[in-house]
């Protein structure tokens, strides 16, 4: 699949292993994807970003990110459905963390230093590259680009999706920002 990426989307792809690397995460998951697509200059997927207004409020998505690992990655829709159970993940956070120190929860390993080679793509981060791919190809394009791997990220559930329509960037947003008026209809 890596052939039929824009440089810009091979750009996204490294950067999001970079970002793994620095978390020392085992994996590269969605999250380091959204990290990679924030860091995007000149590019379709930051072009759309801009148009959203998320150029300016890439600390709060980061930020939001930071405190998902710390609630060993719930989305927020997650912590509100158990605090519906009774179940507080903040306090549950706080006590771990009150043990263990801050981001006890967040799976980054203290000894970064460990691995050498490629990192692999997580579930997530597997299932938003092969979503671009069915994107990409719906809408009759050529190659894979980084608008493609974004719409992909707000399409996909987890975090990062709820994190973006959170900051106002949703599938139907972004898609009219890219492409116009919407999706073509199928006849």
């Amino acid at each position: 699949m890596f052939e039929r990426l824009t440089k810009d989307a091979r750009d996204v792809v490294r950067g999001a292993a970079e970002h793994a690397e620095g978390a020392g995460a085992r994996s590269v998951e969605a999250e380091h994807v959204l990290l990679a697509l924030l860091d995007g200059e000149a590019s379709r997927a930051s072009f759309g970003l801009a148009a959203l207004g998320l150029t300016e409020r890439k600390d709060s998505v980061r930020q939001a990110l930071t405190e998902s690992r710390r609630r060993a990655g719930l989305s927020q829709a997650e912590a509100d459905a158990l605090a519906g159970l009774g179940i507080d993940v903040s306090e549950i956070v706080a006590r771990v963390e009150e043990v263990h120190g801050v981001g006890a929860m967040s799976g980054d390993r203290k000894d970064k230093g460990w691995w050498s080679g490629r990192r692999t793509f997580g579930r997530d981060a597997k299932e938003v590259l092969e979503r671009s791919l069915r994107i990409a190809v719906a809408r009759r394009d050529r190659h894979v680009g980084d608008e493609h791997i974004l719409l992909a990220l707000t399409a996909c559930p987890g975090v990062p999706a709820e994190i973006l329509a959170d900051h106002g960037v949703t599938y139907e947003t972004l898609t009219r920002v890219l492409y116009g008026g919407g999706e073509a209809q199928a006849g």
